[in-house]
């Protein structure tokens, strides 16, 4: 499970001040596989992280395994929580990838608690879950095995075709607990993509994943966001993406507009002008000059746009959770009882309160659950 031929060592060279300090931090590990990046094995203290919600629903669950990604999209959102760790959230984000090497463990002894009520848990809503160092610390394994066992629905958005190692064991769970899969897919242009998107795998790839996801007899959302201002808005780029993923089987589609928080805008706006430099007065102007969203007449337009194209390609509107932003848990479409019997009342049969089937803007335009325990 991890790199062999490695010294153990607390600080490194790699190591930077705000994970040499802590003593939870086990070691860094740089290999040739992953050239340029640095993976931090830390210790957490916890597993599951509270996210507070709406009246209705008052907080969510989600589970972070790693902090970074090597994905490296230039608009992921959780691009600031880098630095509560002395890092940044420009490349350091993309190569100092903190890794929770015990966290399977840890959560198997949370889910044992008496308090623990068997509420849905989402994993991908912050860094990507099935990012390429899963492939070696295989985290994913053990994490889905313990919630399945203690009888917790699981929901998981990525963007890493890694997914399919684990859809006999989704399968498994899924004979036990509510499971729902969802893939990010957001870009329709492989050049376009390989620029915004640089570690991620093609949107080919993620799209053969869906396919996968449908064979293993499983439902699929597909994440259409964030949806680019004049580069992946056009009537064309979303109805050829619409196209593609209805021909991968996808279930349901869920859009939203890009959205650029403080830390990550300076980030998205290097890479424009890099590569689109005649979009930058306009963004700076009529987008995002101060404001981390997309205007509201921007995303009533392209709202306007693509739900009749959603319809005419036959796909439905996909719901998002209304407290982590990722895809809704199934084990919601029974809640049936008041606020103040929020929780499952046994495995399987959750005992919340009824939730609107509205969608909100998206994932990507969602606070960042920061209440993240990592140490």
């Amino acid at each position: 499970m991890r790199w062999s031929g490695q010294e153990l060592e607390v600080e490194q060279g790699s190591t930077l001040p705000g994970l040499a300090k802590l003593s939870s931090l086990v070691r860094s590990v740089q290999t040739p596989e992953f050239a340029g990046v640095t993976f931090h094995e830390v210790l957490a203290k916890s597993a599951l992280n509270k996210v507070p919600g709406s009246s209705s629903m008052p907080f969510g669950w989600t589970i972070n395994p790693y902090r970074g990604c090597s994905h490296a999209c230039v608009y992921c959102f959780a691009r600031p929580t880098h630095t509560y760790l002395d890092l940044d959230a420009g490349d350091d984000f993309d190569r100092q990838i903190v890794v929770k090497v015990n966290v399977a463990e840890v959560l198997r002894k949370e889910l044992t608690r008496p308090s623990w009520r068997h509420e849905p848990v989402a994993l991908g809503t912050n860094t990507d879950p099935y990012q390429r160092a899963e492939g070696r610390y295989e985290l994913m394994p053990g994490i889905i095995e313990a919630l399945a066992d203690s009888g917790t629905p699981i929901s998981v958005l990525t963007k890493g075709t890694l997914l399919r190692r684990d859809l006999p064991l989704l399968a498994r769970a899924a004979e036990r607990v509510p499971v729902d899969l969802a893939m990010s897919i957001a870009v329709y242009d492989h050049e376009l993509q390989q620029a915004v998107e640089p570690g991620t795998p093609s949107t080919k790839a993620r799209l053969a994943t869906v396919t996968a996801i449908r064979e293993a007899g499983f439902d699929c959302t597909v994440f259409l966001m964030p949806i680019l201002p004049d580069l992946t808005d056009t009537r064309a780029h979303l109805d050829e993406a619409l196209r593609q993923i209805k021909a991968a089987g996808a279930t349901s589609v869920l859009h939203g507009a890009l959205h650029l928080r403080p830390g990550v805008k300076p980030w998205f706006m290097q890479w424009l002008e890099a590569h689109h430099p005649e979009l930058v007065p306009k963004y700076r102007s009529m987008y995002y000059g101060t404001n981390s969203y997309a205007p509201k007449a921007y995303r009533q337009w392209l709202g306007a746009r693509i739900r009749p194209m959603i319809r005419a390609h036959g796909l439905r509107y996909g719901s998002e959770d209304p407290v982590t932003g990722g895809v809704r848990s199934s084990a919601l479409a029974s809640v049936r009882s008041a606020p103040a019997a929020h929780g499952l009342d046994a495995p399987g049969r959750f005992a919340g309160p009824q939730l609107a089937a509205t969608p909100s803007a998206g994932a990507a335009a969602r606070p960042n659950p920061v209440g993240d325990t990592l140490f």
